[in-house]
């Protein structure tokens, strides 16, 4: 994505940014609860050519004299994504311009950009945020002996970017990391996963981070899941408590695989607990 197609927005205090950094492929077959055939034929009739490819987005966050990234995408591992940095250059923002990271999980395609090919810090001047029970989950032996081998390589990946920034990184729970933007508790997907709310009231923005992957497939029927999902019930129910909120409450929404576009608002569909998605331009 070349960043000029993109847009800014102003939110409250702060000037957010979509930033994508490529797209990574996801096999369809890691749904749960549609057959293959009918998850494609969702994502044809929503105009999608390869329906088997999903966006990653990050988002710059500018204002109280901060630059402050939300996840820091894949840094290319697997050959996957990996432009974060290039649209960074197209701002004339290096990375050692970046005050703060906040981190929705610590999947790869979201922490994967913080270490360099040699495994040194990139954002060398950033203090990163994590919620605390992201942390427990990803230093727990227990659960390292219980993933898969695929698993085990993320477990590795966390730990190794956890103690590469040691001296930087920063827990919260239900505090405030940054004045003026507050974590959400969106947990199932990992156990602390957490959605960002930017600024109050009507002209406010949530960054939801992976309550969807597939958002078309996932909105016609928020009770579909994915595999990456650490507790699928757990993961159904935020889906769908949030969906009915941010309908109710008409909240502006940004998520890390909407499209590039990043920006969005919810509304209830035709088709029963159903929901479709419209862009802001």
């Amino acid at each position: 994505m070349n960043l000029l197609e993109s847009k800014s927005h102003q939110i409250g205090d702060f000037l957010v940014t979509v930033l994508n950094d490529g797209e990574m492929s996801v096999n369809l077959t890691l749904l749960s609860g549609i057959d293959e055939k009918a998850a494609a034929k969702i994502q044809t009739e929503a105009g999608i050519i390869n329906v088997e490819k999903i966006d990653i987005n990050c988002y710059l966050i500018q204002g109280h004299g901060q630059t402050i990234l939300v996840d820091s995408g894949t840094g290319g591992l697997n050959n996957t994504g990996g432009l974060l940095l290039k649209n960074l250059v197209q701002m004339n923002i290096t990375p050692n311009d970046i005050d703060s990271i906040l981190i929705t999980h610590a999947h790869p395609d979201h922490i994967g950009g913080l270490l360099s090919n040699e495994g040194k810090p990139i954002y060398k001047n950033a203090q990163i945020y994590l919620h605390a029970l992201e942390i427990e989950y990803w230093q727990n032996d227990q659960a390292l002996e219980q993933a898969t081998e695929r698993g085990k390589r993320n477990f590795s990946l966390v730990r190794r970017t956890l103690k590469a920034y040691s001296r930087n990184i920063n827990v919260f729970d239900k505090n405030e990391p940054i004045t003026g933007i507050y974590p959400i508790s969106l947990p199932g997907h990992t156990p602390g996963h957490t959605g960002f709310k930017i600024g109050r009231g009507e002209n406010s923005l949530l960054i939801w981070a992976d309550i969807v992957h597939f958002p078309h497939i996932q909105l016609a029927d928020p009770t579909i899941s994915i595999a990456f999902d650490y507790d699928k019930e757990q993961a159904k129910i935020t889906r769908q408590n949030l969906l009915e909120r941010v309908v109710r409450e008409k909240q502006l929404i940004a998520g890390m695989h909407t499209k590039k576009l990043g920006l969005a608002y919810i509304y209830a569909s035709e088709q029963q607990n159903g929901y479709k998605i419209s862009y802001l331009d």
